[in-house]
């Protein structure tokens, strides 16, 4: 289980272990915090006043501080599993949903042809239908797209690298997430 971090200002910053929230807790920097209570720590009692200590832990939590960089402008690191789930597990050519080890990145512009890759040049296919285009394009295939690819948002990009995110997690999210999204369908 994790907790969503955010800046002051409400911007993500990262996934962060139960522990490694608690230190934000313990060194009083959580300026806020939503979503539910997920985990409850318990440490020494006081001698003089004979108290235990107790935290906390809030499933979305605001700490003190502000990013040194924009990361609104920031690309999001490109991997199979976020490339994957940002097209769902589906294929791009023949439309069918697979698991993650039957599925290929696939090159819209072929490397052999130049093509780099970026978000806008890789799309989700499936091993047979990767093996049926080959070093062509989706044209040259006749293979058409059935569905176009895109850069994923900052908000987009926190759902696509935690695979166990909690409602009220995801709700948080999702309501930053641009309209045009696929996370919005």
């Amino acid at each position: 289980m994790k907790v969503l971090k955010l800046s002051a200002q409400g911007l993500p910053q990262s996934w962060i272990t139960l522990e490694e929230a608690a230190l934000h807790y313990a060194a009083d920097d959580v300026r806020w915090e939503v979503g539910g209570e997920i985990a409850c720590f318990r440490g020494g009692h006081n001698a003089v006043t004979g108290l235990q200590s107790v935290i906390h832990i809030n499933s979305i939590i605001g700490t003190r501080g502000a990013p040194s960089i924009n990361l609104c402008s920031l690309t999001p690191a490109l991997t199979n599993g976020k490339l994957f789930t940002r097209d769902r597990c589906i294929c791009a050519y023949c439309g069918r949903h697979f698991n993650d080890q039957e599925l290929t990145r696939e090159h819209i512009v072929p490397v052999a042809a130049g093509g780099q890759d970026l978000w806008m040049n890789l799309v989700t296919a499936c091993r047979s239908c990767n093996h049926r285009k080959g070093a062509r394009t989706p044209e040259q295939a006749r293979m058409p797209l059935l569905y176009a690819p895109y850069v994923p948002s900052l908000w987009e990009d926190f759902i696509l690298r935690n695979r166990r995110i909690l409602a009220d997690q995801m709700e948080f999210l999702l309501a930053h997430v641009p309209k045009s999204s696929r996370w919005r369908s």
